[in-house]
């Protein structure tokens, strides 16, 4: 039991409070004593508890549905007579959520709204339904075209000087030259084209592949604005031009980048046209159905469809026209069931006319993507494109190509490539959803062409990983007889290793997959495209193999990449590795058991990128860590890794870098448990404590964890080895006082400095918790009038406010110093509330004086209303002695003399409401804590009563909820003195 002597009661006029204030409030102290009531707590708590009533159950259910009788009243006029009323009543049972199935509730009725608003027009979600609808065959793990796009115009650059051709116009056939004959409509049209064909354009020289790209969005531009200002014509032209580009291999390595861009502008119009038709086919009363048939299409959209296609099919050159009537494939659908079915044979064939094998492949892969996006379920077409390209690539190794590689200076081994994303595209196309047979019969007839390893690899991109992964010996024969010298076999591994990390190759063929592979991989002698290969690799070992397995892969990795700093290059690969091996292993002695993981981690030189791996491994950490852990190979690893982050930080890091780093390490800090070895946890948080010194979050989730320690060890030793505890938790309180200052935050510091008090009391540390407090008091002054709070400058003194409340609730169970006087830590902090400089219209120090009234009618009860175990407060160290009660009375005397003064203050017109509210906040604590009996503290309790409604300033509706509650209690046991006060309570009237 830790308990105090009482403190003795001489001196007391040397501790400096009541202040020394003018006459006038010591004649206030005199004319208005303070009397506190006796509290029975327990009473009071017993009253407030709901009161029991017993419930007639029957058959009633909350879960039952609930009969409602509803009335219903009609006004019925008749001649001759005024209106009369007739009512109807039904009984019936009504669900409250039945009115979603009827579509009557506010969701419904809104989106019906909507429907009615956008009748007969072509909204953007229709259309958006129209294309899930005709791409319903496709699912979602079919990788669509748009995430290849960003992968090939950054990987097919070149810095060679390019060329295009513009279109410079014409003022023929503008639209302010509108001729009122149709026939002289058409006549102009095809003057315009054959304008075009003639050679209305400018050649543009010696363009680099950035001013290239703009060009082609101006193109793409210029199309949109010439048709949004009906010049179709001109946007024909626009489309014809850039299509003509796509004949155009003069600078080889851009051409799949040029591709992509070209066929940007073909699918905006394509879009355009179809959606010109297809609002054509709605009138004023409906739209087309998104499933419609020919037969929905009226004629004046086919004849304007058909008028298209006519246009197109009079482009001389084979590949504008192709092209052309590609991108409007799907409007086929307005004209004929089969159209679709009809052209892509034509379509497909018409590429044979294409001599250079390179522009005929991509040709061949938009049509594949045309057809996926229109007709996916059309598969004849996809695989007739796929073996016509069979049959033509014995061409890219003949003469022709051979002679304008020579002539532009490319290697084949740089040629080759160029051809991957159109040959990946048609594979994944024709191999979506195949048959086994299909796969199989493909496979064969790339065999015959002699394992060439371009189409091997595309095969390998394409095809189902399960497809690939059964068959992985197969592979790996195929790989091995390839002829390296156009395609490198390192990038067949490779390809083949991104299946085996998708499915699971052939238990008992796994480990001599893993050592075929890397055979092959180890001899590269490129760093680059060693780790290239090896990235993909470390994925297949991390599942399929042990510790062992991955340890050796990861010496081999450091053996390629340290010498010449090689590792420098290739950081994102090396992190790539990181990520896969803890995504495999989420044991973390077992991780780091790995011999050659933490030498993996030093070849991260660059600050940047360790920090960034660093962070995933604690992330990685906090996700997977179930438990809390003592292993010491597990904390040296990760201390220092949270070192490395911890050190990262400087004068420059942003605050959200320095969450994030402290979250992580506060994860870590977590997750570390020594179980009842109390001493070794403590050394820990010491360790921590001189190792992440410069992030406040840590420091404080350290204090917090010494405090919870401290508790702790308190709660499981109890009873055994006293002494030895104290001393333990004088430690760690010692720890947090040492600690707290270190840290900025000034609120921080100081709820910390009363949440330590709080865990020394709890463990009888008197003195440790006293030294606390005062600490926290003599912080106060310090509290600045401004604080940042996310970046923002906020007001402190509803933060003081709310410290100050909490600490008052606190002290109530502070027992007094036997060397320091009566409630020697109340005078302090009055103390410092008096001397602090606060804000000139602000009513805070009233408000925290208002409490400290409270604080102390608590204080003056003769058993305290919560108490801590073992610890004997005020109450058990006085006994109700009547000095102490003496000198508890001069203080709430001196405290409200200071709110009446306060009050006075306030008799200024632009204050009168400030007035009026703490005016009756004054009331209702003395009606809560003060004894009204006493016949000076009932008159002021009337006097504020007055003075909160003096002005008209009041709310009435509080003004008699009081009253109420004033009158409701006077009929309680030993209350009749209210039944008076209320009497002389008068409510305001306001006419």
């Amino acid at each position: 039991m830790a308990s105090r002597a009482g403190p003795s009661f001489s001196g007391q006029e040397k501790r400096g409070w009541p202040p020394r204030t003018s006459g006038h409030v010591t004649a206030k102290m005199a004319v208005f004593p303070w009397h506190s009531r006796n509290r029975n707590y327990k009473a009071e708590l017993a009253s407030c508890r709901l009161e029991t009533v017993p419930l007639e159950c029957g058959d009633y259910h909350p879960l039952k549905p609930i009969t409602v009788t509803e009335s219903k009243t009609k006004k019925v006029s008749r001649k001759g007579s005024t209106s009369s009323t007739s009512s109807s009543s039904s009984s019936s049972v009504l669900d409250p959520l039945s009115s979603v199935l009827d579509g009557t509730d506010p969701l419904s009725m809104f989106a019906a709204t909507s429907d009615a608003a956008a009748s007969g027009t072509v909204t953007d979600s229709s259309r958006k339904k129209r294309e899930k609808d005709d791409n319903s065959f496709v699912g979602p793990d079919f990788e669509p075209w748009a995430n290849k796009r960003g992968e090939i115009l950054a990987r097919y650059t070149t810095t060679e000087k390019l060329s295009i051709n513009l279109f410079m116009g014409s003022e023929k056939g503008r639209a302010g030259a509108a001729t009122s004959a149709m026939s002289e409509k058409v006549r102009t049209r095809l003057e315009e084209l054959d304008d075009f064909e003639e050679g209305s354009q400018k050649e543009l020289l010696n363009l680099t592949q950035q001013d290239y790209v703009s060009r082609i969005e101006e193109l793409n531009q210029s199309l949109k604005d010439a048709w949004a200002s009906d010049q179709k014509v001109k946007a024909l032209k626009i489309v014809i031009q850039c299509s003509k580009l796509l004949s155009d291999t003069s600078v080889i390595q851009f051409y799949p980048s040029k591709f992509v861009l070209i066929t940007d502008i073909l699918d905006t119009f394509g879009k355009l046209v179809y959606e010109r038709i297809y609002s054509m086919c709605a009138d004023s009363r409906s739209a087309l159905p998104d499933h419609f048939s020919p037969e929905n299409v009226n004629d004046t959209a086919k004849e304007t469809c058909l008028n298209w296609f006519f246009k197109i099919a009079s482009i001389r050159e084979l590949i504008p026209r192709f092209y052309v009537e590609a991108s409007i494939l799907k409007c086929n659908k307005f004209l004929s069931k089969t159209g679709i079915s009809e052209c892509l044979p034509r379509l497909t064939c018409m590429i044979r006319g294409i001599g250079d094998p390179l522009v005929s492949v991509y040709a061949r892969a938009y049509l594949c993507r045309v057809g996926m996006e229109v007709a996916p379920h059309l598969k004849e077409s996809l695989n007739k494109n796929f073996f016509d390209f069979l049959l033509t690539f014995k061409q890219i190794h003949g003469d022709t190509v051979q002679n304008q590689l020579v002539a532009q200076g490319v290697e084949l081994l740089s040629y080759l490539p160029l051809y991957s994303p159109a040959m990946g595209w048609i594979f994944q196309c024709v191999s979506y959803h195949a048959p086994e047979a299909l796969l199989t019969e493909m496979m064969e007839r790339c065999k015959k062409l002699g394992n060439n390893a371009l189409l091997l690899n595309s095969v390998m991109s394409a095809f189902r990983a399960e497809f690939i992964a059964t068959r992985s010996m197969d592979f790996i024969g195929m790989i091995k007889e390839c002829d390296e010298s156009g395609f490198p076999k390192h990038l067949l591994f490779r390809s083949l290793g991104l299946n085996l990390a998708l499915a699971d190759p052939p238990e008992n063929d796994r480990l001599q997959i893993l050592n075929e592979a890397w055979k092959v991989i180890t001899k590269l002698k490129n760093p680059q495209d060693y780790i290239n290969c090896a990235e993909v690799w470390v994925e297949y070992t991390c599942r399929h193999f042990t510790k062992r397995e991955v340890n050796t892969v990861l010496a081999d990795v450091i053996k390629h990449m340290t010498p010449d700093r090689a590792f420098e290059d290739s950081y994102p690969q090396l992190q790539s590795i990181i990520k896969k091996v803890i995504a495999h292993f989420h044991d973390f002695s077992v991780l780091f058991s790995v011999e050659k993981f933490l030498p993996f981690l030093d070849m991260f030189q660059k600050e940047s990128v360790r920090v960034e791996v660093c962070k995933c491994i604690m992330e990685a950490f906090i996700k997977h860590q179930q438990e809390p852990t003592k292993d010491p190979v597990i904390l040296n690893a990760l201390m220092h890794i949270c070192k490395t982050m911890h050190d990262s930080v400087n004068a420059l890091t942003l605050e959200d870098e320095k969450r994030m780093l402290a979250h992580l390490i506060n994860g870590f800090i977590k997750m570390v448990s020594f179980g009842r070895d109390f001493e070794q946890q403590l050394s820990f948080y010491v360790e921590s404590r001189s190792m992440f010194c410069n992030l406040e979050p840590v420091l404080v989730q350290l204090i917090h964890s010494v405090n919870r320690l401290a508790m702790e060890t308190r709660k499981v030793m109890k009873g055994t080895h006293s002494r030895k505890t104290a001393a333990f938790v004088r430690a760690c309180v010692a720890y947090c006082f040492i600690t707290i200052p270190s840290l900025v935050g000034i609120f921080t510091r100081l709820n910390l400095y009363l949440h330590s008090g709080q865990v020394a009391l709890a463990n009888q540390c008197l003195s440790q918790a006293d030294a606390f407090f005062k600490a926290a008091i003599g912080l106060i002054p310090e509290v600045p009038k401004m604080i940042s709070i996310d970046g923002k400058l906020r007001p402190s003194e509803p933060f003081l406010l709310e410290f100050l409340c909490n600490f008052f609730s606190t002290l109530l169970i502070v027992p007094d110093h036997p060397e320091h006087g009566v409630l020697f830590l109340v005078r302090e902090l009055l103390n410092v509330i008096q001397d602090y400089t606060w804000e000139d219209n602000s009513d805070d120090k009233i408000r925290i004086y208002t409490s400290v009234l409270h604080l102390l009618s608590a204080m003056s009860q003769d058993t305290y209303l919560y108490h801590i175990d073992k610890v004997d407060s005020n109450d058990s160290l006085y006994g109700g002695d009547s000095k102490f009660l003496a000198e508890n009375s001069k203080l709430c005397e001196a405290v409200m003399a200071q709110i009446l003064e306060h009050l006075k203050t306030l008799a200024k017109d632009e204050a009168l409401k400030r007035q009026s509210s703490l005016g009756l906040s004054f009331f209702n604590s003395i009606l809560a804590h003060g004894d009204l009996r006493n016949n000076k503290l009932n008159q002021l309790s009337v006097n504020l009563w007055h003075l909160a409604q003096r002005h008209g300033c009041a709310d009435t509706r509080t003004m008699v909820k009081t009253l109420d509650y004033i009158k409701k209690r006077s009929k309680q046991p030993d209350m009749n003195h209210l039944t008076e006060l209320a009497l002389r309570l008068p409510l305001q009237t306001r006419t």
